[in-house]
Order: structure tokens, then sequence, then C-alpha cells
């Protein structure tokens, strides 16, 4: 067997989820492939589609929240009235040829994608004979997103078995839908010790850290939000913000705070998982995979205020189950700070967040994704 994980340059967090299904493939033995759906249409249109979603969420990312709003309101109404396309369906049909040529060439058993595009492509490949792979869709979101209704997959795993009734309502099947989790790699699934941690990363070990994840794409103004939660420790906490592969904005920090050497700037870095077990709470956007991560990781957990969209949906999934503290899509900077003191102070509230994120997400995503797929794809007798 064969597997073929296709994802989108549109941010990491679908391409991390790809990847650790990946991972786990090739651990259990199965030949498997991990590629970008856009760069398969031309490299010039992954670059354009990444640049374009980049710059919209991280310059006007109210923007983004009015485009997901209306994408909403248009996927209700086809999936209570209309039979038609979306213009994003359309969009990714133009470049079906060139995948069903890749897919045919790879000589690939089934197909597995994160994300929205590369599903769209193969339902249209499928609906018109092109070509007639099994695939799985794996949402990334704690929520239905607009146009996955469009896509026909096999099966569709979703991040939790309370979301059964969000994605049937869209009329994707109940039978084909797999509560099996948002996979994460291995990496955020073993725990160092905070202290060995911090000795691998070169930390000291003398203060609290709260860690700032900026996301990949380096959203959020992070400054105010440091001097704010520095003030509410009273200078008592080292914080370190992972700045992404946002060059510019940790050139400004580093300005910002050049004499101040409780605030720790890290560029994009693969050792996430290490920082995160060399923390004492993290903070960050409510990113589906982000969030999960931490989860799993099982540390307490501020969320920011969130791209607005799916993130906000994803917030309050979160925090309506105690996995976090959500002060607000509009919170201010004080009011992050002030919560995330709350939470530090409070011994017995931090017991039942960890707890909760262990009662709601599985860590074993990945392993059961893979499982299946070996179990009812596999040509092996």
């Amino acid at each position: 067997m064969k597997v073929l994980v296709l994802s989108c340059n549109t941010g990491e967090g679908h391409n991390a989820a790809g990847k650790a299904i990946y991972e786990k493939m090739i651990q259990m033995g199965v030949q498997c492939d991990f590629a970008d759906t856009l760069a398969i249409a031309g490299m010039k249109v992954s670059r354009t589609v990444n640049n374009f979603y980049v710059g919209i969420t991280t310059s006007v990312p109210s923007v983004f929240g009015m485009m997901y709003s209306i994408g909403r309101s248009v996927s209700n109404l086809n999936t209570r009235h209309l039979h038609i396309k979306s213009p994003v369906y359309a969009a990714n049909t133009l470049y079906r040829k060139k995948l069903a040529g890749f897919i045919k060439a790879g000589g690939y058993d089934v197909a597995v994608m994160p994300h929205l595009f590369p599903a769209e492509c193969l339902t249209s490949l499928r609906r018109h004979g092109m070509i007639d792979i099994p695939f799985i869709c794996v949402a990334t979101d704690y929520t239905c997103i607009p146009f996955w209704e469009e896509t026909k997959p096999d099966y569709f795993v979703i991040p939790h078995p309370d979301l059964s009734e969000d994605f049937s309502s869209r009329k994707i099947p109940e039978d084909h839908l797999l509560p099996f989790g948002i996979p994460v790699s291995d990496r955020f699934r073993t725990k160092t010790d905070r202290s060995q941690a911090r000795s691998e990363l070169g930390l000291p070990d003398d203060k609290p850290i709260l860690l700032m994840m900026s996301g990949s794409m380096g959203f959020g103004g992070l400054e105010n939000m440091t001097h704010a939660l520095y003030a509410r420790f009273e200078g008592n906490v080292r914080i370190i913000i992972l700045c992404g592969r946002n060059e510019s904005m940790r050139s400004h920090l580093a300005e910002v705070f050049a004499d101040s050497p409780d605030v720790i700037l890290q560029p994009f870095t693969d050792k996430v998982s290490l920082f995160m077990d060399a923390a004492d709470m993290v903070f960050t956007k409510p990113g589906g995979l982000t969030s999960t991560e931490s989860a799993v990781k099982n540390v307490l957990l501020v969320h920011t205020p969130p791209i607005p969209g799916c993130e906000t949906i994803n917030a309050e999934f979160f925090s309506s189950r105690g996995m976090s503290v959500c002060p607000g899509a509009n919170a201010g900077d004080a009011a992050i700070a002030d919560a995330a003191y709350s939470l530090w102070c409070d011994k017995d509230a931090q017991r039942r967040m960890l707890q909760a994120q262990r009662d709601n997400i599985n860590p074993d995503s990945a392993d059961q994704i893979c499982s299946f797929i070996i179990k009812h794809y596999s040509h092996e007798d």
C-alpha cells in the first residue's frame, strides 16, 4: 500500500497535522509521501496563495473574518437549499489534471488530506471519473468550516465526538465520521522534565516561564501583551516569544526589549515541543493544531485573541470545556494578563484545566488514523 498525504501551504497547522500522519505511516512501515497540493499546481501558485493568506490574516484579520462569515452563509444556503458549488470549489478544479497525473504517476492507493483545497480537487476528479482513489479528510479546527460539505471523501476524521452533529448537519454522512481527534507529532506526546528542557534549551531555571507563541506567521501584537504580563506578574517571570517566520516583528521586538533580559525572542524553531516542556504557561492564538498540541502536552493554556473565523470557535470549544482560559475576542492586554495571573494563583483551577485537557483531547489520533487506513485499504492478506 502506498499513501499520499496532501496538505496546502497556508500556514503550518495543516502541514503539521499532515506530517504527523506521514511520520506515523513511515513508522508503521507503510510507503507514504507528503506533498503541498498547490506546489503540484505550480510553485508560483503555492507562493501566491500562501502570501495572500499570510498577508490578509496578519495585516487585516477583520477582512479574513468577513470572508469567513460570507463563506459560512453561502455554505449554510448550499447545505439547506442550493446545489451549486462555491468559487472555492471552482478554483480547485483548475489544477485537477496535474493532480490526477501526480497521483497516477506515484501509484498511490489512498490519499489523506488535512486541508479543504485538495479535498475539493479530488472530489472533482472522482465526480468526473478521472481518478478513483479513495481519500480521507482530516479536520484541523473544532468546527465544520465552510465548504467541507462540498467534498465527498470515504471518511472524515473530526476533532471530537461532540462535533458529530456539526458535521452531519452539513450533509456529511454520520457513518463516515471518525472522531479520532486532530493528529499531532510524537514529539508532543512525550514529556521532558521542565528543568531538563530548560537546560537543553540553555534557559535559566530561576523564574517561571511564560511561552508566547505567535504562530508560524507571527500573527498578533505581542509588544503590549508582553509589557502587561511582565507588570501583572510583578517582574517575577521570564517571557519567551516564539516569533515564527516574522523577522520584521522579531527585529522590532528586539529593539523594544533590548534592555529586558527576562524577555527572550526565539526565531522559527523546530523545538516547539521542548519549549512547551520548559514553560509553566503557554499563550497562543486558538489555532486548532497549536491548541491541540498544547493540550496533548498538558500545559496551562491561555488563548489570545483569535483571527476571526474558525479560531473564534476553537477558543469557545476549549474554554467552554475548561481546557483553556480565553478572556474573549476583544479582550485587551490587561484582561489577558489578569486572566493568566488568576490562573497562576489558583492551583485548583490549574488541576481542573489539565484534567479537562486529558479528558477531551486524544493524543493517539495519528496512530488511530493510520491503523484505520491500514486496516481498510491495505491490499495485503
